[in-house]
Protein backbone atom coordinates (compact mmCIF):
# COMPACT_ATOMS: atom_id res chain seq x y z
CA UNK A 1 0.00 0.00 0.00
CA UNK A 2 1.78 3.52 1.62
CA UNK A 3 5.42 3.92 2.33
CA UNK A 4 6.11 2.80 6.05
CA UNK A 5 6.96 6.07 7.89
CA UNK A 6 9.58 5.28 10.82
CA UNK A 7 9.40 7.90 14.08
CA UNK A 8 12.41 8.13 15.69
CA UNK A 9 11.63 7.59 19.48
CA UNK A 10 13.32 10.18 22.00
CA UNK A 11 15.90 8.03 23.89
CA UNK A 12 14.33 6.12 26.78
CA UNK A 13 15.57 6.46 30.51
CA UNK A 14 16.86 3.44 30.00
CA UNK A 15 19.17 4.65 27.53
CA UNK A 16 20.23 7.31 29.66
CA UNK A 17 20.48 4.80 32.79
CA UNK A 18 22.70 2.68 30.17
CA UNK A 19 24.79 5.56 28.74
CA UNK A 20 25.18 6.72 32.42
CA UNK A 21 26.76 2.87 32.68
CA UNK A 22 29.65 3.30 29.62
CA UNK A 23 32.73 4.98 29.95
CA UNK A 24 32.27 8.70 30.30
CA UNK A 25 34.45 9.44 26.51
CA UNK A 26 32.61 6.87 25.26
CA UNK A 27 28.89 8.37 27.17
CA UNK A 28 29.77 11.99 25.79
CA UNK A 29 30.24 10.55 21.82
CA UNK A 30 26.82 8.97 21.57
CA UNK A 31 25.65 11.67 23.13
CA UNK A 32 27.36 14.11 20.86
CA UNK A 33 26.03 12.18 18.21
CA UNK A 34 22.47 11.78 19.49
CA UNK A 35 22.06 15.77 20.94
CA UNK A 36 24.78 17.58 19.05
CA UNK A 37 22.87 18.93 16.00
CA UNK A 38 19.98 19.82 17.90
CA UNK A 39 21.95 21.23 21.12
CA UNK A 40 24.05 23.77 18.15
CA UNK A 41 20.79 24.91 16.31
CA UNK A 42 19.10 25.49 19.72
CA UNK A 43 22.22 27.80 21.09
CA UNK A 44 22.35 29.75 17.50
CA UNK A 45 18.67 30.60 17.92
CA UNK A 46 20.22 32.95 21.28
CA UNK A 47 23.55 34.02 19.80
CA UNK A 48 22.95 33.89 16.03
CA UNK A 49 26.79 33.54 15.44
CA UNK A 50 28.48 30.48 13.78
CA UNK A 51 31.31 31.08 15.66
CA UNK A 52 30.06 31.77 18.91
CA UNK A 53 27.80 28.81 18.37
CA UNK A 54 30.67 26.65 18.12
CA UNK A 55 31.98 27.82 21.29
CA UNK A 56 28.67 27.45 23.48
CA UNK A 57 27.96 24.11 22.25
CA UNK A 58 31.77 22.64 23.15
CA UNK A 59 31.22 23.60 26.41
CA UNK A 60 27.89 22.67 26.65
CA UNK A 61 29.33 19.47 25.89
CA UNK A 62 32.65 19.48 28.11
CA UNK A 63 29.93 20.43 31.20
CA UNK A 64 27.98 17.32 30.37
CA UNK A 65 31.45 14.98 30.16
CA UNK A 66 31.86 17.09 33.25
CA UNK A 67 28.80 16.49 35.09
CA UNK A 68 26.99 13.38 33.57
CA UNK A 69 28.15 11.51 36.71
CA UNK A 70 25.83 14.20 39.05
CA UNK A 71 22.75 13.61 36.58
CA UNK A 72 19.68 12.67 38.96
CA UNK A 73 16.95 11.65 36.11
CA UNK A 74 14.83 14.62 37.81
CA UNK A 75 14.04 14.92 34.21
CA UNK A 76 15.13 13.37 30.84
CA UNK A 77 18.74 13.13 29.83
CA UNK A 78 18.02 15.35 26.67
CA UNK A 79 16.22 18.12 29.29
CA UNK A 80 19.10 18.30 31.20
CA UNK A 81 21.26 18.84 27.94
CA UNK A 82 19.14 21.95 27.09
CA UNK A 83 18.98 23.10 30.21
CA UNK A 84 22.80 23.14 30.02
CA UNK A 85 22.97 25.04 26.60
CA UNK A 86 20.23 27.26 27.69
CA UNK A 87 22.71 28.62 31.28
CA UNK A 88 25.31 28.47 28.85
CA UNK A 89 23.70 30.64 26.20
CA UNK A 90 22.22 32.99 28.80
CA UNK A 91 26.05 33.27 30.29
CA UNK A 92 27.10 34.08 27.26
CA UNK A 93 24.87 36.83 26.20
CA UNK A 94 25.43 38.64 29.89
CA UNK A 95 28.82 38.29 29.67
CA UNK A 96 31.21 41.13 29.68
CA UNK A 97 32.71 40.12 26.22
CA UNK A 98 29.32 40.81 24.27
CA UNK A 99 28.26 43.80 25.62
CA UNK A 100 31.90 45.32 24.52
CA UNK A 101 31.12 43.69 21.14
CA UNK A 102 28.42 45.01 20.65
CA UNK A 103 29.62 48.44 22.15
CA UNK A 104 32.63 48.20 19.52
CA UNK A 105 30.55 47.54 17.12
CA UNK A 106 28.17 50.23 17.47
CA UNK A 107 30.51 52.67 17.56
CA UNK A 108 32.09 51.58 14.72
CA UNK A 109 28.78 52.46 13.00
CA UNK A 110 28.43 56.20 14.67
CA UNK A 111 32.14 56.97 13.30
CA UNK A 112 30.64 56.24 9.98
CA UNK A 113 28.27 59.16 10.65
CA UNK A 114 29.30 62.74 9.64
CA UNK A 115 30.38 65.12 12.77
CA UNK A 116 27.45 67.15 12.99
CA UNK A 117 25.10 63.76 13.45
CA UNK A 118 27.86 62.32 14.98
CA UNK A 119 28.16 64.65 17.86
CA UNK A 120 24.58 64.76 18.96
CA UNK A 121 24.27 60.65 19.68
CA UNK A 122 27.59 60.84 21.40
CA UNK A 123 26.68 63.62 24.13
CA UNK A 124 22.78 62.52 24.13
CA UNK A 125 23.30 58.56 24.23
CA UNK A 126 26.56 58.67 26.19
CA UNK A 127 27.40 61.71 27.40
CA UNK A 128 23.80 61.55 29.26
CA UNK A 129 23.65 65.45 27.81
CA UNK A 130 19.79 67.07 27.51
CA UNK A 131 18.60 68.21 24.42
CA UNK A 132 19.22 71.81 26.18
CA UNK A 133 23.33 71.30 26.89
CA UNK A 134 23.40 69.76 23.82
CA UNK A 135 21.86 73.14 21.93
CA UNK A 136 24.38 75.28 24.43
CA UNK A 137 26.84 72.57 23.96
CA UNK A 138 26.86 73.66 20.03
CA UNK A 139 25.44 77.26 19.98
CA UNK A 140 22.44 75.52 18.05
CA UNK A 141 18.54 75.79 18.72
CA UNK A 142 17.06 73.22 20.78
CA UNK A 143 14.75 72.49 17.61
CA UNK A 144 17.42 72.01 15.82
CA UNK A 145 19.26 70.20 18.44
CA UNK A 146 16.28 67.45 18.03
CA UNK A 147 15.76 67.56 14.18
CA UNK A 148 19.55 66.36 14.20
CA UNK A 149 19.16 63.66 16.63
CA UNK A 150 16.36 62.76 15.01
CA UNK A 151 18.10 62.40 11.72
CA UNK A 152 21.09 60.67 13.23
CA UNK A 153 19.18 58.09 14.60
CA UNK A 154 17.54 57.36 10.78
CA UNK A 155 20.99 57.31 9.34
CA UNK A 156 22.56 55.70 12.35
CA UNK A 157 20.05 52.70 11.40
CA UNK A 158 20.64 53.25 7.52
CA UNK A 159 24.15 52.23 8.45
CA UNK A 160 23.02 49.31 10.57
CA UNK A 161 20.73 47.91 8.04
CA UNK A 162 23.81 48.47 5.22
CA UNK A 163 25.54 46.27 7.33
CA UNK A 164 23.55 43.45 7.70
CA UNK A 165 22.89 42.88 4.70
CA UNK A 166 26.50 43.33 3.25
CA UNK A 167 26.96 40.60 6.04
CA UNK A 168 24.15 38.36 4.80
CA UNK A 169 25.41 38.52 0.93
CA UNK A 170 28.34 37.06 1.76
Amino acid sequence: MGEQVMVEEPPSHQDSVDLLEMDSTEALEKIMDEYGDDVKRFVYTYVKNQADTDDITQETFITVYKKLHTFQHKSSLRTWIFSIAVNKSKDYLRSFHTRHDNFSELMDYIMKLSIKYREVLILYYFNDFSIKEIAHSLNQKESSIKTRLNRSRSKLAQVIEDADEQRSDQ
